[in-house]
């Protein structure tokens, strides 16, 4: 009889593993059920990140990997947890998607062409999802010659990812005003303050009133501080001022380190940085824009982050940004129309 094919919600999960009940279990093989106090079924966790542990600490899955699929296993163990939340379940999601294709391929025999042809098929579903899966896979072969387990990259360099396209949506200034007549006196004052720092939604929901110094607002940002460590003060304008001043005049009910807060003295933004209760405010008034004022097309946080690079000039806006290229500014950030001077031509005379 042949086997049942695997759930949906239990494909991409190493064998033996099942997700029941809102948490992850294991069934071992008779032979090693006093490894897992001798149940035929296993509770690791209700996290992913916490069922690979106690997994590998039963297992002691550090040992060489064969497989792609135990490459990714080790991968999702060792390298994953490390990455924010948001990048975490995207990459369990693309190890799921690429175990069913690699799992049972031996480490030595993956080839460029193997990569290739998984991009161009993922890449009819999607082509930044298959980018993004490729990465997962490149990053875990490149984990696996810092681990020993091959001596060179077997792709990287070779194969060229999908090209997509930067977003382009800019913000009109009347649709921002129409958005504006439904947003709370919170959302009024949060996207003041955006659209004159340009801070991502982390760094700015992670101010606290510690960086509002004499000559202005010391940030580090969050994207940056681990590989560049760059750090800058923005200027003290009377916009800034204001703007910062709004902020404060808003919460001062309750007592709190930080800039932007809850009714409870909480940061919008958790440790792991996820922003859930932001991201439903933002949702809620996005819904409300649409529906009672004249704006007929959303726009997200992260878009008030290109409108205010876009409506100053690119030397200012890469600077502000903190980004290394002005072709990164430029290519990302500056959606608005260029205004150019036409061409100057004497006039002949007749």
């Amino acid at each position: 009889m042949a086997p049942k094919p695997r759930l949906k919600a239990n494909k991409g999960l190493p064998s033996g593993w099942r997700h029941k009940h809102g948490a992850y279990y294991y069934r071992p093989p008779v032979q090693q059920r006093e490894l897992w106090d001798g149940k035929t079924e296993f509770r690791l966790g209700k996290t992913q990140n916490e069922a690979y542990r106690v997994w590998s600490e039963r297992l002691e899955l550090h040992a060489d990997a064969r497989t792609v699929g135990d490459l990714l296993d080790r991968y999702a163990l060792e390298v994953v947890p490390e990455k924010a939340e948001k990048t975490q379940k995207s990459n369990y999601a693309s190890i799921g998607k690429l175990k069913r294709v690699f799992g049972k391929m031996p480490i030595g025999t993956v080839q460029s062409r193997h990569a290739y042809g998984y991009l161009d098929v993922r890449g009819k579903q999607g082509k930044t999802a298959a980018n993004r899966d490729y990465e997962v896979l490149s990053h875990a072969f490149t984990m696996a010659i810092k681990w020993g387990l091959i001596e060179d990259h077997p792709f990287k360099g070779k194969v060229i990812k999908h090209r997509t396209p930067p977003r382009n949506r800019y913000i009109e200034d009347w649709e921002l005003e129409e958005a504006l007549k439904v947003a709370s006196p919170f959302l009024v004052a949060y996207i003041r303050l955006k659209l004159l720092t340009g801070l991502r939604k982390g760094d700015l929901l992670s101010l606290k009133h510690s960086q509002l110094r004499e000559e202005g607002i010391f940030v580090t940002p969050q994207k940056t501080e681990k590989s560049t460590g760059r750090k800058f003060t923005i200027k003290w304008n009377d916009d800034l001022r204001f703007a910062v001043d709004e902020v404060i005049s808003l919460q001062k009910k309750v007592s709190s380190i930080w800039l932007f807060h809850t009714n409870k003295g909480q940061p919008y933004i958790k440790p792991n940085g996820s922003t859930s209760g932001f991201d439903s405010n933002w949702q809620r008034f996005m819904a409300a824009a649409l529906s009672k004022t004249n704006l007929q097309d959303r726009f997200t946080e992260h878009d008030l982050r290109a409108k205010g690079a876009s409506d100053s000039n690119l030397v200012h806006a890469q600077q502000l940004l903190g980004h290394s290229s002005p072709e990164v500014t430029r290519r990302n950030y500056m959606r608005g129309t260029e205004v150019v001077e036409p061409f100057s031509r004497k006039q002949r005379k007749p």
